[in-house]
């Protein structure tokens, strides 16, 4: 498990700041299947993850909604067979927290032993 993944989120409010593009660079580094985008201009985390049939990608789904409750913090989920994408953003500021990075890290850690 990353450093990265084993952070708490902290509670996040509307006014909180965003992660500069420096820093979003840095921590990238530690999340290489992860990209970011841009939509409405909103910036967000987002990776596709792969698996054999739709009961995996499901499964998978279930594990990533756990995570989030426990920890508070919702991402945009979508199921498809044999894919799963994961979108990670602030919903409060508008953009990335590094809960956000923090919240990625932990979603791959699901899939290591």
């Amino acid at each position: 498990m990353s450093e990265l993944a084993k952070q708490e989120c902290i509670a996040c409010h509307a006014g909180a700041p965003v992660v500069d593009e420096q820093e979003q660079a840095r921590l990238l580094q530690f999340l290489p299947q992860w990209h970011r985008l841009s939509r409405g201009g909103v910036q967000q985390l987002e990776r596709e993850f792969t698996f054999k049939n739709f009961k995996q990608a499901w499964d998978f789904t279930n594990q990533v909604a756990e995570l989030a409750e426990q920890e508070q913090h919702h991402p945009a989920l979508l199921l498809e067979w044999g894919k799963v994408t994961v979108t990670w953003w602030t919903h409060a500021i508008k953009g990335l927290h590094h809960n956000d990075f923090i919240m990625a890290a932990k979603t791959d850690s699901l899939l290591t032993p």
